[in-house]
């Protein structure tokens, strides 16, 4: 009787690992129209290896272009790097992975052509550009190909290096910091939940916490929603910090401000669930309080946009990073500090944040005296 192959889970921890990564590749890059997960099978009862041999070679045997999108570990990397991939596809018309071997810069250079002819933004067609130059190191390094087609292409020029997501001003941010529970008539900003009073005042004071951590920490949305309350409560050479689980799995301390870290404390007290060290810090409001699920990040771009808009500057969450940085390099922070202190891997991306050269009150404007 033929054996069917077993269901992933029922495999040994080494082997789901390897089907797991050449399924996930094969949904999520459609770049190999041929099946690349093998029909692993149990290994026999006397001992032996944990693949078949069949199943050994099939796996030898997948496209290093395939390796390579398995290989990246965000998921926010994926999805970009997929768009672009896809993109460069059509344009060019491959159908089997092992196509991208005989691509030259003058393929290349016809799709950066028609990118811009599409009128994407510089910023789009560098990210593209940079995302197929990513696949041809990978196939350099593995011998498929001798060179890297996109090396040499001239990218459009960067219009600015000054980030276009807008910064508040101090005074907008003060207003935004004391928002909640101020402007909660009618409908009130997104996010509110419930009419009754205890609700209503839970959400102010979870929602004054959330603003402060946003504004004082410089964090991203997703970093704040995997914060845990134990998280909140990390004590190092005698200073309350936040451990921030940032991209790629890296981890990072930041000093907990004090006024972020009293409002943390009044959020937790009201809530109650200031014992659940492993529960999410900021969560939901319907159901039990002890059972609240935790925020989503497309939760705290809503309650974000709906405390600014309710100000008049209605502004999205990663505004309030781009707050904190600026606020933070205008009084001086040094930029490599604000670099550690935002998790960016290069200082080129925290300089973005860096307008100390562009303030308005510094222009020769008002200096013309008549």
């Amino acid at each position: 009787m033929a054996h069917d192959p077993l269901r992933p889970q029922a495999l040994p921890a080494q082997v789901t690992q390897v089907t797991q990564v050449t399924q996930a590749t094969q949904q999520a890059t459609r770049l190999a129209p041929v099946s690349v997960v093998p029909a692993v099978r149990a290994p026999a009862a006397t001992g032996g290896s944990l693949l078949t041999q069949e199943a050994f070679q099939r796996l030898a045997e997948v496209p290093p272009e395939v390796e390579w999108f398995a290989n990246l570990a965000s998921p926010a990397t994926r999805r970009a790097y997929e768009t672009a991939l896809q993109d460069f596809q059509g344009f060019v018309g491959l159908q089997q992975v092992e196509e991208f071997r005989v691509v030259t810069r003058a393929h290349v250079i016809a799709w950066r052509d028609d990118l811009v002819g599409r009128a994407l933004s510089g910023a789009t067609v560098r990210h593209r550009l940079a995302a197929l130059s990513s696949l041809f190191e990978y196939l350099c390094d593995r011998n498929a190909v001798t060179h890297n087609p996109v090396k040499g292409v001239r990218r459009p020029p960067i219009e600015t290096y000054e980030g276009k997501t807008p910064a508040l001003g101090d005074h907008q941010a003060r207003q935004l910091l004391d928002a909640p529970g101020r402007v909660t008539s009618g409908a009130g900003p997104v996010g509110h939940l419930g009419s009754d009073i205890g609700t209503a005042s839970l959400k102010d004071q979870r929602d004054k916490a959330l603003l402060a951590t946003l504004l004082y920490h410089g964090l991203r949305r997703e970093e704040l929603c995997r914060l845990s309350v134990k998280d909140a409560q990390q004590m190092r050479r005698g200073v309350m910090h936040l451990r921030v689980q940032g991209k790629g799995g890296k981890t990072r301390y930041v000093p907990l401000h004090p006024a972020a870290g009293m409002l943390i404390a009044e959020y937790l007290e009201g809530a109650g669930h200031g014992a659940d060290a492993s529960g999410a810090l900021f969560r939901a409001l319907r159901g039990r309080r002890d059972q609240a699920p935790g925020l989503t990040p497309d939760a705290v771009y809503k309650i974000v946009r709906g405390h600014t808009a309710a100000l008049g500057f209605e502004v999205g969450a990663h505004a309030l990073r781009a707050t904190a940085a600026t606020n933070a390099l205008d009084h001086q922070a040094d930029i490599a500090k604000v670099q550690e202190w935002l998790g960016h891997a290069n200082i080129s991306t925290t300089r973005i944040y860096d307008r100390r050269q562009s303030r308005p009150e510094d222009s020769p404007t008002f200096k013309v005296r008549y």
